[in-house]
C-alpha cells in the first residue's frame, strides 16, 4: 500500500476513493453488458422481427449470427481503445465506449422492422452489432485496468472482481427489466412495441454513468507514466511484435480467456438461449425467471473466487474451473432434460405444413415410437433447473472472478489496457460468442441435443492443458513498483 500513497502523493492531488473508483467503473460497465446482451435475451422474440419472414429457423439462426458478429467485432474494439487507452488515457477511452454503446442500443430501441423497411431492417442492425462490439471491445480492458491501477497490490483480486460481476449483473438486469416489462403488458402487446422499452431504458442509464465517469480523475499509475514520459508512444507494436509479450498474449489467450469465455456463455448464455428455450421447451418467460434466479444467487461468488486468488493465486482456480466443465457439462445437461420433465430425445427441422419450410424443433418419442414435436414443459421442476444453473455460474465465478487481476498483472503498464484487452476478447468475443449459434448447429446437424456442449468442452480442455503448463502464477505482484513506487 505504501508504494500506491508514494505515487499518489508524487501526482500533487488527492486520488478518487477505491469504492468511487469501482463505483464509476461498474456502473459503467454493467450499463455496456446491459445494452449487449438485452439484444440476446430477446432472441425469440426478436428474430421475427428483423429478418424475412416464413422461416422461423433461418431468422432464429440469422440473428444468432448477428448477434455473433457483435462479438467477433470485439476485438477490433480492443486494439482500437487498447492504443488510445495506453497514449491518451484509461479514463478517455471509456467515456468514448460507453457514448458509442448507449446510443447503439437506443437506436434499436427506434429501429423499424422487416415488415416497414425490408432488407433494410437486418442491414442496420448488423451495422449497429458491429458498433456495440467495437464499444464493448474498448471498455472491459479500460474498466479493469483503471480499477487496478488505483487498488493496493495485495487486494487486487478482490477489488477488480466487482469489475467481474458486471457482465453477470448487465445479463442479470437485463432479464428483470424484460420480465419486469412483460409483466406490465400483454405478451401480444410485448410482442409488437413492448421490446422497445428494455432498448430505449438504455439512454436513462447511459447518461447516469456518462455524469459519474466525466467527474472521475485519471489512474494514479497512468498519470505516472505519463508524468515521467514513460507512455509507449507506439503500443500496438510494442504488445504484438515483442515476443515475449506476444508470447504472453498467446498464453493468455489459450491458457485462460478462450476456457473462461465458452465456460461463461456455456453457464449463462447458452443455458438460455439454446438448451432451456430452444431444446427443452420451457416457456421463454419462466426460463429468463429461472437463469435470473441463478444469478442472482451465483453473484456474491465472484468477489468470494476474487478474494480467494489474492491469498492462494489465480492460476489453478481458473484451471479448476475448466476441468470440472469439462466433467460436469454432461451429467448437468442430463439432469436439466430430467428436471424439464418433457422427454426431449433430439432437435431437427421439421417441415411447416403451410409454408414448406424447415423449423427447427424438439422433438420427442410418442407411445407408438415415432418422434414428434416436443409440446411446451408443463410442469419443470424449477428449484432443481435453479440449482443446476447456479452449478454452471460457480463455475463462471471460479474462472472470471481471477481473471482480470492475472490479465492486469501479466502485461506491463505502459501496454497494458492493449495487451490484455486483445486476448480477454478473443477469448471471450470469438470462442465464447460463437457458443450459441455452434451449439444450435451441432445439435441440428447431429439431432442430439448434447451436441453443443461438445465446443465448449473441448476449448476448455485445451485451456486447462495449455493453462496447466505454460501460464505463470501472478498473484504477488507489485505493478505499482513499475512506475517507482517503493518496494
Amino acid at each position: 500500500m505504501g508504494s500506491q500513497a508514494n505515487i499518489i502523493a508524487a501526482g500533487g492531488e488527492k486520488r478518487d476513493s477505491i469504492p468511487k473508483v469501482i463505483l464509476a467503473s461498474a456502473v459503467g460497465t454493467m450499463i455496456e453488458w446491459y445494452d449487449f446482451y438485452i439484444f440476446g435475451s430477446l432472441a425469440v422474440v426478436l428474430s421475427p422481427k428483423f429478418f424475412p419472414p416464413g422461416n422461423d429457423t433461418f431468422a432464429y439462426i440469422s440473428y444468432l449470427a448477428t448477434f455473433a458478429v457483435g462479438f467477433m467485432v470485439r476485438p477490433f474494439g480492443a486494439l482500437f481503445f487498447g492504443r488510445i487507452g495506453d497514449i491518451v488515457g484509461r479514463k478517455y477511452a471509456f467515456l468514448v465506449t460507453l457514448s458509442i454503446m448507449g446510443g447503439a442500443t437506443a437506436l434499436i430501441g427506434f429501429l423499424p422492422t422487416y415488415a416497414s423497411i425490408g432488407i433494410l431492417a437486418p442491414i442496420i442492425l448488423l451495422t449497429i452489432r458491429v458498433l456495440q462490439g467495437l464499444a464493448l471491445g474498448g471498455e472491459y480492458g479500460g474498466a479493469t485496468v483503471y480499477v487496478a491501477e488505483h487498488v493496493p497490490d495485495g487486494k487486487r483480486g478482490y477489488y477488480t472482481s466487482f469489475i467481474q460481476i458486471t457482465a453477470t449483473l448487465g445479463l442479470f438486469v437485463s432479464l428483470l427489466v424484460i420480465l419486469g416489462t412483460q409483466q406490465a403488458m400483454t405478451p401480444d402487446d410485448f410482442k409488437a412495441w413492448g421490446w422497445r422499452i428494455p432498448f430505449l431504458a438504455s439512454i436513462v442509464l447511459v447518461t447516469i454513468s456518462l455524469y459519474i465517469r466525466l467527474k472521475m480523475k485519471e489512474s494514479p499509475i497512468f498519470s505516472q507514466l505519463k508524468a515521467t514520459g514513460m507512455t509507449s508512444a507506439q503500443p500496438l507494436k510494442e504488445a504484438f511484435t515483442k515476443p515475449q509479450n506476444l508470447k504472453n498474449v498467446l498464453i493468455s489467450l489459450f491458457g485462460a480467456t478462450a476456457g473462461q469465455g465458452v465456460i461463461w456463455y456455456t453457464g449463462q448464455f447458452y443455458v438460455l438461449l439454446v438448451f432451456l428455450q430452444t431444446i427443452l421447451k420451457i416457456n421463454p418467460k419462466l426460463s429468463n425467471i429461472i437463469v435470473a434466479y441463478a444469478l442472482l444467487f451465483g453473484m456474491p461468488f465472484f468477489t468470494v473466487f476474487g478474494a480467494l486468488s489474492d491469498k492462494i493465486g489465480r492460476k489453478w482456480l481458473m484451471m479448476a474451473a475448466c476441468l470440472l466443465a469439462v466433467v460436469t457439462y454432461l451429467p448437468i445437461y442430463h439432469a436439466m432434460q430430467r428436471a424439464a420433465g418433457n422427454n426431449v430425445q433430439t432437435l431437427s427441422s421439421v417441415r411447416n405444413k403451410v409454408t414448406g419450410a424447415p423449423t427447427l424443433t424438439a422433438l420427442t418419442i410418442d407411445d407408438t415410437g415415432k418422434a414428434v414435436p416436443a409440446k411446451e414443459a408443463s410442469s419443470p421442476n424449477v428449484p432443481m433447473l435453479v440449482f443446476l444453473v447456479f452449478i454452471q455460474v460457480i463455475y463462471v465465478c471460479m474462472i472470471y472472478g481471477p481473471i482480470a487481476a492475472y490479465l492486469v498483472e501479466a502485461f506491463p503498464a505502459k501496454i497494458r489496457y492493449t495487451s490484455l484487452s486483445l486476448p480477454y476478447h478473443i477469448g471471450n468475443g470469438v470462442f465464447g460468442g460463437l457458443v450459441p449459434l455452434i451449439g444450435v448447429y451441432l445439435c441440428e446437424s447431429t439431432h442430439n441435443i448434447y451436441a453443443g456442449l461438445y465446443y465448449p468442452m473441448i476449448v476448455a480442455g485445451i485451456t486447462f492443458v495449455v493453462g496447466s503448463l505454460f501460464l505463470k502464477e501472478t498473484y504477488g505482484r507489485k505493478i505499482w513498483d513499475e512506475v517507482g513506487g517503493m518496494k
